[in-house]
């Protein structure tokens, strides 16, 4: 009924975390777990490994002796293309899910809503040691079906990608806006978005590690500016290839989330001054008191800003 996959690399921490909680789901039917190492250089493959001896009917893994990310390969496809489930849930090797009925509580929704594209819940924000932030990953107060638009205006992190399941066939033929993407999880949600309807359970069924070593989020919290510039580029690059395939259906979604990326980006330049005019000043103008109260304490008292940032933290 379900394949679950997960991709790994240098997780030699977390691992272990992860496959527990695949393991301990309560369910009603067969599920596999599909496991991809991309050449880890620590002790990933070897903690897999062991696993695998102890449920060699579920774990099922492939080790990379070359590492495939490097050569510009979205390693998730290794998973989808030898996946035997109806569904694909998604978790990476440094996350783990917290509730021991996920996947059926996904499963049986999914199951009485064909017409379901992508399922998807809450999930906690947790730090290398489990300890969980203020903050979590919680897009609605209450279930909800998001629509398009509001999936392709909340960007990468509107839903936590170790909450996401989804029908394996759609999985199957990915189209090019997806393939030729910088990051895997938001064109995925657009795409499955497209496909059907969204549905989110507002629970609390996973954890999502935040800035853990080799992560998404360690790799963007130490990249350059210049780097950063380049992957705001690729974003719209990648969001006008949506707007192509969609037949331009979304076309003042999709134009008014790239000036908003772009927006975002000139604060972290501090360009404060032009973010009031120009291409920027409809947008800024539409933002709330609180919004702009939170750019004028970042223009006027920076300091005072990053101590309250290290406050919260603590």
């Amino acid at each position: 009924m379900v394949s679950i996959s997960c991709t790994t690399y240098n997780h030699e921490d977390y691992i272990a975390d992860a496959l527990e909680s695949f393991l301990m789901q309560k369910i009603k039917f067969k599920y596999e777990i599909l496991i991809h190492d991309d050449a880890s250089t620590d002790r990933t493959a070897e903690i897999i490994k062991d696993y695998e001896k102890k449920y060699p009917e579920i774990i099922k893994p492939i080790y990379q002796t070359y590492n495939q990310y490097s050569k510009g390969i979205k390693v998730g496809k290794f998973n989808r293309e030898r996946a035997k489930g109806k569904y694909i849930a998604i978790c990476e090797g440094d996350d783990f899910w917290t509730d021991e009925y996920k996947l059926q509580k996904q499963v049986e929704y999914m199951e009485l809503h064909p017409d379901c594209s992508m399922c998807v819940h809450a999930a906690y924000k947790v730090n290398e040691e489990k300890v969980k932030y203020r903050k979590h990953i919680r897009p609605s107060i209450g279930n909800k079906i998001f629509s398009v638009e509001e999936v392709i205006d909340g960007g990468g992190g509107l839903f936590a990608t170790n909450s996401i399941m989804y029908p394996r066939h759609l999985g199957i033929d990915m189209p090019s806006f997806y393939n030729n993407a910088p990051i895997g999880d938001y064109p995925l949600a657009i795409y499955l978005a497209l496909q059907g309807k969204v549905y989110y359970i507002d629970e609390f069924m996973s954890a999502y590690r935040i800035k853990s070593k080799g992560s998404w989020s360690e790799r963007m919290s130490e990249s350059t500016m210049d780097e950063r510039i380049e992957h705001k580029k690729k974003i719209e690059k990648m969001l006008n290839e949506v707007d192509k395939y969609s037949d331009y259906k979304y076309t003042t979604v999709i134009k008014k989330f790239i000036n908003k990326n772009w927006f975002n980006l000139m604060i972290d330049l501090k360009k404060f001054n032009e973010i009031k005019t120009g291409q920027f000043k409809e947008y800024y103008s539409s933002l709330d008191l609180k919004s702009k109260m939170k750019i004028f304490a970042k223009q006027y008292f920076p300091y005072t800003v990053k101590l309250f940032r290290l406050i919260k933290r603590i």
